[in-house]
């Protein structure tokens, strides 16, 4: 092999090494301090900063809302977590939940992974799906092991946060 060929493997190798550096970097600093924020939805920012209060009163001996548990949802309404009160709308499009700013509800807690679960419309019905999160993703008390049928008004629970499926 000759030395031109042996000095280009050389730099073609260290430029590689580097690469990997700083890719590892990139890696661990979007990990411990996350990405830039995102500006928030018109619906959600609407609410002047102040968490609005929910449509629909639990009753007081279930806790849960006296909504009907047919048909479509309309929106998601946030019940326990850091971000209680939070109501947002839901579209005919799938919605990713977790700590990730890319996901569509972005919930911030050590238990929540970064693509923790999706909301599937199929037809008239919303599904939700555990996306191989760590802590597990619970519909009305059960932990999901495959894509499951949301109930209107069963609690959901990623992480600390606690959300429904509201008309």
């Amino acid at each position: 092999m000759s030395e031109l060929t042996l000095l280009l493997l050389k730099i073609g190798f260290l430029v590689l090494m580097w690469f990997f550096v700083f890719a590892v970097v990139y890696a661990l600093r979007a990990d411990l301090f996350g990405t830039k924020a995102r500006k928030m939805p018109e619906a959600a920012a609407a609410g002047g900063g102040s968490a609005p209060a929910p449509a629909a009163a639990p009753t007081a001996s279930t806790g849960r809302s006296t909504l009907a548990t047919t048909g479509s949802a309309s929106r998601i309404v946030i019940t326990s977590g850091p971000k209680a009160g939070l109501e947002i709308p839901l579209g005919n499009e799938s919605l990713t939940i977790g700590r990730s700013s890319e996901a569509g509800l972005v919930i911030r807690d050590d238990y929540t992974s970064s693509q923790h679960a999706r909301l599937v419309l199929r037809g008239d019905q919303w599904m939700i799906q555990d996306l191989d999160s760590t802590n597990g993703t619970w519909h009305d008390g059960q932990r999901l092991t495959g894509s499951v049928p949301v109930r209107l008004g069963a609690p959901i629970k990623v992480g600390a946060t606690t959300f429904e499926l509201r008309k």
